[in-house]
């Protein structure tokens, strides 16, 4: 699994000109689920995502997850992060999962990511964790906040 980190101080989601999704201070997450991955490497990188230290803390350095600021996670998943762009001028995506195995993971990986957050601390926003619309054609918005983005892979 490949996700794309971008501290934001809001985001959204747009499908047919409606806002499906919108966050405040929190995260933007782009994720891409490939062949190989599996059940572990969602429980994984939920932990990742959930505990990262991106955020300042009064001294300004990043030590604080978004759980810590009590943030918003808007996942969105991108396919497109699984390419392969070592060759020629035209992507391969060999490596990514097919759609029925993206969403499953994607899925799995949005339940874990609640149960694992909620029992973490109960002070997060109403609707803390968002996600956009699988395999629809998205314009997603944000205000990158930093701007500070990650790539984590697992």
């Amino acid at each position: 699994m490949i996700a794309l980190l971008q501290r934001v101080k809001s985001a959204s989601v747009v499908v047919d000109e409606q806002t499906i999704a919108s966050i405040e201070q929190g995260l933007l997450v782009l994720l891409a689920v490939e062949k190989k991955d599996e059940l572990d490497a969602a429980e994984r990188l939920a932990e990742k995502i959930l505990k990262y230290r991106i955020f300042a803390d009064s001294e300004d350095k990043m030590n604080l997850s978004v759980l810590d600021i009590e943030g918003s996670v808007l996942m969105v998943s991108q396919f497109t992060l699984a390419a392969d762009t070592q060759k020629g001028l035209r992507p391969s995506f060999s490596n990514a999962a097919s759609p029925e195995k993206g969403l499953a993971m994607f899925n799995q990986l949005i339940d874990i990511m609640r149960v694992k957050g909620e029992s973490i601390t109960s002070d997060l926003p109403r609707n803390w964790l968002q996600t956009g619309q699988f395999g629809a054609d998205m314009a997603v918005q944000l205000l990158n906040d930093g701007p500070v983005t990650f790539t984590l892979k697992v």
